[in-house]
């Protein structure tokens, strides 16, 4: 959808009531108090721990090493590295833990692949605290807290087909901290290191390479980091590894907000590697450790150096402030999570520098994930407002939407390109979303008073929302015109307001409790709903718009809400995988009770960056591990395989796969259960046979009790890369779920423009049985937009508009008889699928009169049915000749619709 091209039509808003002046925002200035310091880990003292194993390790590799404080020593099992080994410490008696850390020293290959760790009271009964994956050492694992006397780890997958090695076993109270994400982080230092020695050396996540000063350990010596921007951090840790001689023997910790000016934070002695330094939160940019004592008289050397956080504090600087909770591992710069003990002067802050970037930048690389940790934000006298811009996701952490409250707006208005007032819309507003949290509406004055204001179209979800006053998903205040095109809303509720969907063209709202809604323009569709509108469609074709364009299903055949992340209520980042539900209605929560489903941790997951090979992410999918997407653009230049049953894909902040080889982006394999949500395909500049391809085709395997689920997945060729592909989406998988997909072939942007400029025949092919899709928008693609080869199909809800730039009629038949493409075709081998509310548009903008002889194309046949279609003519030359299969009336110049049919056949 394109704001440059769209008209109003026959479809016209209701009554808007506008107030004539438009105050400026009311803001309160509030001044950032300082959290008080809380606890942070702190190691147990390992004296009289007997440390044991059932793995055959020589004298020189005996458990007991793993505990004795000297990392050059080491317990190793000297055998082949093999599921059920473990290594277990008997404490003497009960003590109070949450976390442990495995280092593995110098030996970078011999670390835990998979693990499970198990506590006991009494030596014999064994429960499991955690499971995980690892990806290098240390191996940090949070977990509850437990009271125990006993902590087994058992060894689940090895790295390597060799030893397993402890070198030092360190078990933890207290507040659990995270590293920070390193990427884009600079190292140096005032020494003269060799290249092979760099200062870069120590953030690289490779334990086998080091910065070392490469002269004799001098006081003054120091060693900075340049994080980009401010990060809240409260510990850091100097590894040595195996070079247990070359740690620093004094220090002074320093940190600065502008590189220039540092105070120092800590003082210390060391004793041993590796070295852990704790000290008050702080939020800064750049750390510096500066050497006042060597251990020996050689260099100084620091394998490894990470930052921590307990989540305590500043809440950072923009787009890199704020930290994943505890266990939840680094997240990522781009990830931004804010806790209610925050001032919400900081918090406001880092909001608004987010929004300032990313509302007018559609096709940058920015990504951002913004996270509420469960609290109060926000006030009556004091709103959090926040406009949500491209490319940011904004979700509370709480299991139910209850848990995180918002006074104020969270909101999207229309964009005036140029600043132009009289061109003004919503069509382009894509690619942002709002779940799980509560919004107490406040803030707004002027025309806005009273709103919350979403006024988006495609690829712009709410999920999991409860609003309490007025939604509009229109903005009647900025500008004019004020068109808005389509959306998607789920699980949500809203109360003591109504929804105002003004001139929003078509909307999908499923699985909602509504208290109001104010009108239709062309193509308003509600499935499961309580207090949605009353069934009512034209069937004519001279529809104006009116109240008369609702397609209403009192229940959902099948549903099953997105994946979320929350915190549970020791801190812990988790994932919930709600439950499969039949004939549903209304949201699958109360304010009193949780979505059913299983939770998560996301210890089970690998948490990729676009610095991740295919090849490390494969091999953790391989592996069993779940798979998080970080904010950001990622090149992958081979398939993403997806091998195993019940994998969850999730996707934070949009990040965006980019093809390029011409190769298939991911590939899920004919099994059960895999969910792939929030993540944007785009395609590459050599052309890709599809960018997703989920299951095999002709498998008759049945998925139903635990089907693929593809939710808020987007599809781009072109756009913001001039790409290519023969087709964007395929879906082999028997029983799949498709909820809230966006297929789109760029009307602007890179590579549009043209007929050939991003070149892509289909966006969407289902082979698989029984294939449900509801929220489905398929735009702009140069043959059959949608190919429905799958028995007993079903759709709920279908945008479509054909493409723009037809050169000439010549150039688009489907048939040396038949003019242009359907933008919905199901061949005549199908025999059962069900359509309802589905709407196709055309604007062909070359100034030649192209005809598309039908936007449906099925068989005539009592197995096939439709409910609720129709066309509209946008602008432009031509039209569409007839609805379905020869049957509604033509759109064009003289008429422009929509032309409804009912039911058909």
């Amino acid at each position: 959808m394109d704001k440059r091209s769209r008209l109003l039509g026959g479809g016209v808003i209701g009554t808007i009531t506008a107030l004539a002046t438009m105050l400026a925002l009311c803001t309160v200035q509030l001044v950032a108090v300082a959290p008080a310091a809380q606890a942070v880990e702190t190691a147990l003292s390992e004296a009289g721990w007997v440390a044991s194993s059932n793995t055959t390790s020589s004298a020189a590799d005996a458990p007991g090493n793993a505990i004795d404080g000297n990392v050059s020593t080491r317990f190793s099992s000297d055998a082949d590295q093999a599921s059920g080994m473990f290594f277990q410490v008997n404490m003497g008696s009960s003590q109070t833990f949450n976390q442990i850390e495995l280092n593995a020293g110098g030996s970078t290959g011999d670390y835990a692949r998979g693990w499970n760790v198990e506590v006991s009271s009494n030596g014999t009964t064994f429960t499991s605290v955690a499971t995980g994956t690892g990806t290098s050492s240390p191996q940090t694992i949070t977990f509850a807290a437990q009271t125990a006397q006993y902590i087994r780890v058992v060894l689940t997958a090895g790295v390597t087909t060799n030893w397993w090695s402890i070198a030092e076993f360190t078990a933890f109270n207290g507040t659990p901290e995270t590293a920070l994400g390193e990427a884009g982080w600079v190292a140096s230092s005032n020494t003269s290191s060799s290249a092979a020695d760099a200062p870069a050396n120590a953030i690289d996540g490779n334990l086998s390479t080091r910065f070392s000063s490469d002269a004799d350990q001098s006081s003054g010596m120091f060693f900075q980091v340049n994080m980009g921007s401010a990060q809240n951090f409260n510990q850091l840790e100097m590894n040595a590894a195996g070079s247990s001689g070359d740690y620093a023997r004094g220090f002074n910790v320093e940190v600065s907000t502008d590189g220039s000016t540092f105070t120092s934070v800590a003082t210390g002695t060391g004793t041993s590697s590796p070295e852990t330094v704790s000290f008050a939160a702080q939020t800064a940019q750049y750390i510096r450790v500066v050497l006042t004592a060597g251990v020996s008289t050689n260099w100084w050397s620091i394998a490894e150096f990470s930052v921590f956080t307990n989540g305590t504090g500043g809440g950072g600087g923009g787009g890199g402030g704020g930290n994943p909770p505890p266990t939840g591992g680094s997240l990522g710069p781009n990830v931004t999570i804010f806790t209610p003990s925050m001032s919400q002067a900081s918090i406001q802050s880092t909001l608004n520098t987010i929004s300032n970037q990313q509302v007018s930048n559609q096709f940058g690389t920015q990504r951002n994930a913004i996270f509420f940790e469960p609290g109060t934000y926000g006030s009556a006298s004091s709103p959090l407002m926040f406009t949500v811009g491209y490319y940011t996701s904004v979700a509370g952490l709480g299991q139910n939407p209850s848990q995180v409250v918002i006074n104020g707006a969270f909101q999207v208005f229309n964009q005036c390109p140029g600043g132009v007032q009289t061109n003004c819309n919503a069509t382009d507003n894509f690619w942002r979303s709002m779940s799980n949290l509560t919004i107490n509406v406040s803030g707004n004055t002027g025309c806005y008073a009273g709103d919350d204001f979403w006024a988006v179209s495609q690829a712009a979800p709410m999920r999991r929302v409860q609003i309490n006053g007025n939604l509009s998903l229109m903005d009647y205040c900025t500008g004019s015109p004020d068109f808005a095109s389509g959306g998607f809303i789920a699980d949500s509720r809203f109360t003591g307001g109504t929804i105002t969907n003004g001139s929003q063209q078509q909307f999908f709202t499923r699985n909602s409790s509504l208290d109001g809604w104010s009108n239709s323009v062309w193509n308003q569709v509600f499935c499961g709903d309580p207090g949605a509108p009353a069934q009512s469609f034209a069937g004519n074709s001279g529809d104006s718009g009116g109240p008369s364009s609702y397609t209403t299903l009192s229940t959902c055949p099948r549903t099953e809400e997105e994946p979320y992340l929350y915190a549970n209520s020791a801190g812990a980042m988790n994932v919930f995988v709600p439950s499969l539900h039949a004939n549903s209605s209304g949201p699958t929560w109360t304010a009193t009770t949780n979505t059913p489903g299983t939770s998560l941790s996301l210890n089970t997951f690998y948490v990729a960056t676009p610095s991740s090979t295919v090849a490390t992410i494969n091999a953790a999918l391989a592996a069993g591990d779940n798979l998080i997407f970080t904010p950001g653009v990622y090149s992958i230049n081979s398939t993403i395989n997806v091998t195993k049953a019940d994998t969850k894909i999730i996707g934070l902040g949009f990040p965006t796969l980019v093809p390029t080889a011409g190769n298939i982006t991911m590939n899920v394999a004919d099994v059960n259960g895999v969910n792939i949500s929030g993540i944007i395909f785009d395609a590459g500049t050599t052309s890709s046979s599809a960018l997703l391809q989920v299951g095999t085709q002709g498998s008759t395997v049945s998925h139903a009790s635990d089907p693929v689920t593809i939710d808020d997945v987007f599809f781009r060729i072109g756009g913001a890369t001039a790409g290519t592909a023969a087709t964007a989406f395929i879906d082999n998988s028997n029983n799949s779920m498709i909820d809230d997909v966006w297929c789109w072939r760029a009307d602007h942007g890179a590579g549009a423009g043209t007929f050939t400029g991003d070149t892509s025949n289909t966006g969407l092919i289902v082979n698989g049985s029984n294939v449900l899709a509801d929220g489905l928008f398929v735009e702009h693609f140069v043959k059959d937009e949608v190919i429905w080869n799958g028995q007993g199909g079903e759709v709920i809800f279908f945008q479509n508009e054909n493409p723009y730039e037809v050169p000439s009629q010549s150039a688009w038949m489907s048939s040396s008889t038949q003019n242009g493409y359907p933008a919905f075709f199901v061949p005549a081998s199908v025999t059962s699928f069900t359509g309802f509310g589905m709407g196709s548009y055309s604007f062909f903008n070359q100034g030649v009169a192209i005809e598309n002889a039908m936007a449906f194309q099925a068989p005539h046949t009592a197995g096939v049915t439709f409910h609720d279609l129709l066309t509209v003519f946008l602008n432009g030359s031509g039209g569409i000749q007839s609805v379905i299969n020869g049957t509604g009336a033509a759109v064009n110049s003289s008429f422009g619709g929509p032309s409804d049919v009912v039911t058909y056949p």
